[in-house]
């Protein structure tokens, strides 16, 4: 009888199949944590007086009107004098941790100056951002307001000279023939006292419409007008009666163009003979202006300081 030949037995070790699933998802939650690092810019901190409305997870920060990063906690300054807004940028938004970049707070605001932010009664407290080219930074103090619109087109600035303010307000609409062509920057109190300075900007296509001879007048408030001789009802919009409203006219018989910084008075109301200039001053109007873009209102503290 022959003996049977001995087994092999075979020291390798033996793979399980049923560990590759585990492998395979464990290789993926991988790939996903380092995707989602690698997409994250850097982590800032803001502070601000207030963070009424903001929730850690929630609140975002836009630029444009697209979502570039997230507060990630928000915490109490050790002399409880405010808050420290702890975020992460998106990779994409990692050029807004520059020194001078600005960010505040947009909540829900209805006044005299207008409307804004009636968005965020749905969606919350959001951050709004305004870029700057500075250094590199990670610390930034908020603003308490937002900040003035900017304006590539300067434009030209002027001044106006009346008895009393009345209800104009910055971003107050200044109009020629109807038409916004410009706005109220500022307004203070003339060196003597006795009169009040108000500085307005005419965005840049409209600045031929100043001339040395035009005239300013009062356009806002409530639309009716009493007099001996009847009652009569101004053409004014919402916005005019909120914020107030300036006008002007230019005579048929042109002045010179009115040069930066001219000063006009400021008239309480028209005249029927301004109403009825007609004069042809050719203008060339961007479709940014037509829409009524708010400008930029840089400058402020030369009208607002009084003159040494």
């Amino acid at each position: 009888m022959s003996n049977a030949p001995a087994p092999k037995v075979s020291r390798a070790p033996r793979f399980a199949l049923v560990w590759i699933v585990p492998i395979v998802a464990l290789a993926v939650a991988g790939w996903m944590v380092y995707r989602e690092w690698r997409s994250h810019g850097p982590e800032i901190t803001i502070e601000f007086v207030d963070g009424s409305g903001v929730e850690a997870g929630k609140t975002v920060l836009e630029h444009k009107g697209v979502a570039v990063g997230m507060v990630k906690s928000v915490t109490l300054k050790d002399d409880l004098s405010g808050v420290i807004l702890h975020l992460r940028l998106d990779e994409s938004a990692a050029a807004l941790a520059h020194s001078g970049t600005q960010f505040w707070l947009v909540h829900p605001e209805i006044g005299f100056s207008g409307v804004r932010g009636l968005e965020t009664l749905v969606s919350g407290v959001r951050l709004n951002v305004r870029p700057a080219e500075g250094t590199p930074a990670t610390s930034f103090r908020g603003l308490d307001k937002p900040p003035s619109a900017e304006n590539k087109e300067e434009g030209r600035a002027f001044t106006l000279r009346s008895d009393r303010l009345g209800a104009l307000l910055p971003h107050a609409p200044v109009s020629y023939r109807e038409v916004k062509v410009g706005e109220v920057e500022a307004s203070r109190l003339a060196d003597d006292s006795a009169a009040v300075l108000i500085r307005v900007r005419i965005y840049t296509p409209y600045v031929d419409l100043v001339r040395t001879n035009s005239q300013f007048w009062n356009a806002g408030g409530v639309p009716l007008k009493i007099s001996l001789f009847g009652t009569e009802i101004k053409n004014s919009s919402i916005e005019s009666l909120l914020t107030g409203a300036i006008a002007f006219a230019t005579p048929n018989e042109l002045g010179p163009p009115a040069s930066e910084g001219a000063e006009f008075k400021l008239n309480n109301d028209t005249e029927k003979e301004w109403e009825k200039w007609q004069p042809k001053i050719p203008i060339k109007p961007s479709d940014e202006v037509r829409e009524g873009t708010p400008r930029r209102t840089e400058g402020l503290p030369s009208l607002l300081k009084p003159k040494q």
